[in-house]
């Protein structure tokens, strides 16, 4: 346990996995839920009231009436679905959590509510100009890979109808641009990360040349040693447009956020509304 120990508190590698999957963990999966489903918590979900403000502000963008088919991604338990539901668009959601997805469904079922829920990763979808608009909303691209955000992209454009819509939002190199390498222990009983005992040592680990930061968690009990990384990278104006163009996608509008604000220089967040073709 020493050397797996010893190994895993070195700063890892670009993008090297964790041994614990935020999405999948049996325990963190349940603590994930509970923050998407809490209406005044901007954790998993956003808060419930700015949720309904953001798609309204969406449906401003590409109205139901001409993005009928609508995609979201990272759909989780499905708040988004079925406030886009409520706007009039034919919804369907795609998330690789199972015991989110099965939320959902169980939440459209309850409310008769016709949303098709697909538990799948997205870096795996494979569907053919099927939809008028993908969303993918609160930074959840930011967390990918270089090779998983150009697989991404390209699925995207390739389930788009020619002419459909992309609103996606990002971070920028300002966010965390102030805050610096860290590391710092703490035992739990309990906690998001581990229903046992625990000791966890929390990194935070930046990786400038490539616009990236790690926070990991590496999490010591009694029976093993694993570790949780969370990667996010930033995006320049450029940086982006650029991989957009691409995947066979061209900016059509970039917003400081998901509520329509000006975009500027020195913002943490950008929403990119691109169009296919």
């Amino acid at each position: 346990m020493f050397k797996q120990l010893t190994a895993m508190a070195k700063k890892p590698a670009l993008y090297e996995k964790g041994t614990v999957e935020l999405w999948t963990d049996e325990h963190i999966s349940k603590g994930m839920l509970k923050a998407h489903l809490n209406p005044d918590w901007d954790a998993a979900t956003r808060k419930h009231a700015t949720v309904r403000e953001n798609v309204k502000w969406i449906a401003s963008v590409a109205p139901a009436g001409q993005y009928r088919n609508l995609l979201d991604l990272g759909c989780g338990p499905g708040i988004y679905a079925e406030e886009f539901h409520e706007a009039g668009y034919q919804v369907s959601g795609m998330d690789f959590s199972e015991r989110s997805i099965n939320y959902a469904r169980n939440s459209a079922q309850e409310k008769n509510l016709p949303i098709m829920y697909h538990h799948q990763n997205f870096i795996t979808m494979d569907f053919k100009e099927q939809f008028d608009l993908i969303t993918l909303i609160y930074l959840d691209f930011c967390t990918l890979s270089t090779e998983a955000r150009s697989t991404v992209l390209k699925n995207i454009s390739t389930a788009l109808k020619p002419g459909g819509l992309l609103i996606v939002e990002v971070n920028t190199p300002h966010y965390l641009s102030s805050q610096r390498e860290s590391k710092s222990w703490k035992y739990a009983e309990k906690s998001f990360v581990c229903a046992e005992p625990h000791l966890c040592l929390k990194s935070f680990y930046r990786y400038d040349e490539q616009s990236t930061v790690l926070h990991q968690d590496i999490i010591v009990t009694e029976r093993d040693v694993r570790s949780l990384n969370i990667w996010h990278h930033t995006f320049t104006k450029d940086e982006f447009s650029q991989d957009l163009n691409v995947a066979g996608l061209s900016v059509k509008a970039i917003y400081g956020n998901m509520l329509g604000a000006d975009y500027c220089d020195d913002g943490e967040e950008m929403c990119f509304v691109a169009i296919k073709g």
